[in-house]
């Protein structure tokens, strides 16, 4: 099927503060976020997507810009609430420092299957609804586009986090063990046996080959030669 590039938002001034901000209206990109999502947006550049979908949070599509402003076509723009922060319930607008000293902060850490944030989600909720969104987004971008699709998904921590850890084929109580760092990316390819997933919370290097690699049905036994190396001109 199509390939989704999961895109986490740039750093927030909540970030910045330590505050978890779930769905705060008005919490935006502070310089360093910008920075990042500029940084994340010329990587892609590289690769025509088809899509930019978005959480609707103002952070999200911030960093979405960012991409949009170094595509030269025009990818269909939809913003979906089933990629929005989870409902972290009372805990929304908290320091990290102080809900670390819940009762409840343990059970996150180690059995966040179990977790349902006071007045909020379910962390088995969210993951259900994030999934179900990219794999109803990815059956419909490769569905107009074909099987070279590629698109991206500008989405949030435990979003992503839980996304992978469906497409790793992780239990979500070792979903913490993943990292989603601000501005990241990581790649998703879900094939007709199973997900691929070919990067995970990088910052740094080429994307060009997401536009040009053909990916075989089955996995290559011994690990396959890899995406053709970058073309540099010879003077």
């Amino acid at each position: 099927m199509a390939t989704v590039i999961l895109v986490r938002h740039g750093r927030t001034t909540a970030n910045a503060a330590g505050l978890l901000a779930g769905r705060t209206v008005g919490v935006n990109l502070d310089q360093v976020g910008r920075d990042q999502a500029a940084l994340t947006g010329d990587r892609l550049a590289a690769v025509p997507v088809v899509g930019v979908v978005s959480s609707p949070l103002e952070r999200c599509q911030q960093t979405a810009q960012f991409i949009l402003d170094r595509q030269l076509g025009n990818p269909l723009t939809p913003v979906d609430p089933d990629l929005t922060e989870c409902d972290y319930g009372q805990w929304q607008g908290r320091t990290l420092s102080d809900l670390a000293t819940e009762d409840l902060w343990t059970v996150v850490q180690a059995q966040p299957s179990a977790v349902t944030f006071p007045g909020g989600e379910s962390m088995a909720a969210m993951q259900a609804r994030s999934v179900a969104a990219i794999r109803r987004h990815d059956a419909a971008f490769e569905a107009e586009h074909g099987a070279g699709a590629v698109w991206v998904a500008v989405s949030h921590g435990d979003i992503i986090k839980s996304i992978l850890a469906d497409a790793l084929g992780m239990h979500l109580d070792l979903f913490q063990r993943i990292n989603v760092g601000p501005a990241s990316v990581s790649i998703v390819r879900y094939g007709t046996s199973r997900p691929s997933v070919y990067a995970t919370n990088t910052d740094a290097g080429d994307l060009s080959w997401l536009s040009t690699t053909v990916h075989a049905a089955d996995a290559p036994v011994g690990g396959g030669a890899g995406p053709q190396p970058p073309r540099t001109s010879i003077t």
